[in-house]
């Protein structure tokens, strides 16, 4: 058994792979498997994976499917993985050579489930690092947590255990991936440093505003199911509506106005208030939102229908 297994899908990263792997095989953390998945790719990143597979066979677990998308693959990979903990980076960023070692020790001085840790948005003439908050108990979780997948250590037994799999098919991935899994989370860690370089490349999925933006609520959707399947739903409403609220009027409604479509537009963004207002038509009087002082709650709560156009107006032309 490896400590971690990193999985890591790839399709069409031949610029970016060499980078990435390099971190991976360096890592001051000897015992890791690295797995990489092949989602069907077609252009020199098969050379470029068989180049490490030969160099380094006791790390790289090679891995080949047919074309399914991001969460295909992690979910191909997640039965082939041994390690007593589960990582996953997508194969154009890349991550500082100390960061598995770092988050499996406090893993297991801390007998932890997830361990987090913070990271770089990596752009072409410039770095900003992103500094989470820290979070108690499992609403917080909800309400602070960062939800990409590739800042984690995972405990595999935490995945067997809930079988929470990443939605093919489905844009924001990550999102519903992470609110599923947030019930079976009991011990959580954080190391303060930023491990992983999350580089922007222009054209790539998240940096692609079209129809496909509104998958969001339906990512969402299947969370609220999932929660009232599992008879949790009453009690982590609070924070799953604050949830829906927090991405319908701030991230989902900021990738929105990015659409040069501006019919499209139009519709996505009527489309965003029928659903916050249909799915919890009393939303301004969220406890969380009520609460917690900070300028995006400060800005939720003036949101009405009036502002709101407003509001779509002003960012528009900002």
């Amino acid at each position: 058994m490896s400590k971690v297994s990193i999985i890591v899908p790839f399709y069409n990263v031949e610029g970016y792979m060499e980078k990435c792997l390099d971190s991976l095989v360096n890592q001051t953390l000897d015992d890791i498997e690295i797995i990489l998945v092949n989602d069907g790719s077609k252009d020199r990143s098969i050379d470029i994976a068989k180049k490490y597979i030969k160099e380094y066979p006791k790390k790289i677990v090679y891995l080949e499917k047919e074309n399914g998308g991001l969460s295909d693959s992690r979910n191909f990979a997640l039965p082939h993985a041994k390690g007593e903990y589960i990582a996953f980076l997508d194969s154009d960023d890349y991550v500082e050579k100390n960061m598995y070692e770092e988050m499996y020790n406090l893993a297991i001085k801390d007998n932890s489930d997830l361990v987090e840790c913070d990271f770089y948005w990596e752009y072409p003439d410039k770095r900003k690092e992103d500094i989470g908050k820290l979070y108690n108990g499992k609403e917080e979780m909800l309400e602070k947590i960062r939800v990409v997948a590739w800042n984690k250590l995972i405990k595999r037994e935490i995945l067997e255990k809930s079988k929470v799999e990443f939605p093919k098919g489905f844009r924001y991935e990550d999102v519903e991936f992470t609110y599923k899994l947030i019930p079976y989370i009991e011990k959580v860690s954080f190391i303060k440093k930023p491990f992983v370089h999350y580089v922007q490349r222009q054209g790539s999925i998240s940096n692609t505003q079209n129809e496909r933006t509104k998958e969001i609520f339906q990512v969402l959707e299947h969370v609220i199911d999932y929660y009232k399947e599992n008879n949790i739903y009453e009690k982590y409403k609070t924070a799953l509506e604050y949830v829906y609220i927090r991405y319908a009027f701030c991230s989902s409604l900021s990738r929105i106005i990015k659409i040069e479509d501006e019919e499209l537009k139009d519709k996505l963004l009527e489309l965003t208030w029928e659903n916050v207002n249909k799915t919890f038509p009393d939303w301004k009087k969220n406890r969380i939102l009520k609460k917690e002082k900070s300028l995006k709650n400060l800005y939720m709560r003036t949101i009405n229908k009036t502002t709101y156009k407003l509001y779509c107006l002003i960012f528009t032309l900002i």
